[in-house]
């Protein structure tokens, strides 16, 4: 005689979420995100990345012969892929909405406009792939993406922006990012293509709630100037309120192109910090979650 009990589901008591049923039906996940190693190209201004194991496997064995291995971790807040927080920029002593920055900076943080006043986001994203609206497979170093290169992209992949959206603008820059010389994605000396105050100009009258790019700075560096000037911070975090995301990875989204997409993330809630590293995702529905263009299952595994 079989023992085996049968199981039965309890009763739904009312209807499902929707969004848990297209998870359940199967989505596509693509990581936007950089892998963050010691020693990888970031901005000169902040604390460098590095990583150790103060204990590995096997410097203590408890007697039933488990072991654990951990951590630390130095770090910028700006490193890597993040997020700027509307503390990250002050302009002529004020930060968003008029606030003193110097006041505002009393006892070692930002309680205003820290990144812990950031939201989770989950909203509509859209990328602008501007070396496609311009026929090139990258943008030239120091090359300024202008509102007319943003309109372009528009109308190529048919997925205008919208008040709310979190817009990634793609220069391709980001391909530099593994190169052998470190220096070679800073772009110190050659410059680094992205918006100008022109376009972050318009970004801002369409009302974005984020915009985000490939590169360490997000907008233009002019060969040899570095970040000695960064009009499009000044416009879109002091002057419109609206967060940064820096050092993306677009590769995979746009040779997918894939151009409109649930854009998620979710900063640390690091107390009054300027930043937080984060690791933003682009959902689309499809039968497979696929991250960095692997399957990953379908949920059933």
């Amino acid at each position: 005689m079989s023992t085996t009990a049968s199981i039965t589901e309890p009763a739904r008591t009312g209807p499902r979420d929707p969004l848990l049923a297209a998870v359940r039906e199967g989505v596509r996940v693509l990581d936007l995100g950089r892998r963050l190693y010691t020693g990888m190209p970031q901005s000169p201004n902040h604390p460098a990345y590095w990583h150790t194991l103060p204990r590995r496997h096997g410097d203590r064995v408890r007697a039933d012969g488990g072991s654990a291995a951990n951590d630390m971790l130095v770090m910028g807040t700006h490193v890597g892929t993040h997020i700027d927080a509307l503390a990250h920029v002050s302009h002529n002593g004020k930060l968003h909405g008029g606030a003193d920055a110097r006041a505002a900076g009393e006892g070692g943080l930002y309680a205003e406009h820290g990144v812990h006043t950031i939201a989770p986001m989950v909203r509509r994203g859209v990328l602008l792939d501007i070396p496609a609206a311009l026929g090139a497979e990258v943008c030239e170093p120091g090359y300024e993406i202008t509102p007319a290169d943003l309109e372009a992209a528009e109308r190529l992949q048919g997925t205008g922006v919208e008040r709310g959206d979190v817009v990634l603008v793609r220069s391709g820059w980001g391909r530099q990012f593994d190169a052998p010389v470190r220096e070679t994605f800073v772009g110190h000396d050659s410059g680094v293509p992205g918006v100008g105050e022109a376009g972050a100009r318009w970004l801002a009258a369409r009302g974005v709630h984020a915009a985000g790019a490939d590169s360490i700075a997000f907008e233009r560096l002019a060969p040899g100037a570095g970040h000695s000037s960064l009009p499009a911070h000044r416009v879109l975090l002091v002057e419109a309120g609206i967060y940064i995301i820096e050092t993306l990875d677009l590769e995979e989204i746009a040779a997918e192109r894939v151009y409109e997409f649930t854009f998620v993330l979710s900063p640390l809630p690091l107390f009054g910090a300027t930043g937080s590293p984060v690791r933003p995702l682009a959902v689309v529905g499809g039968s497979a979650a696929v991250v960095n263009g692997r399957a990953v299952g379908d949920g059933h595994g």
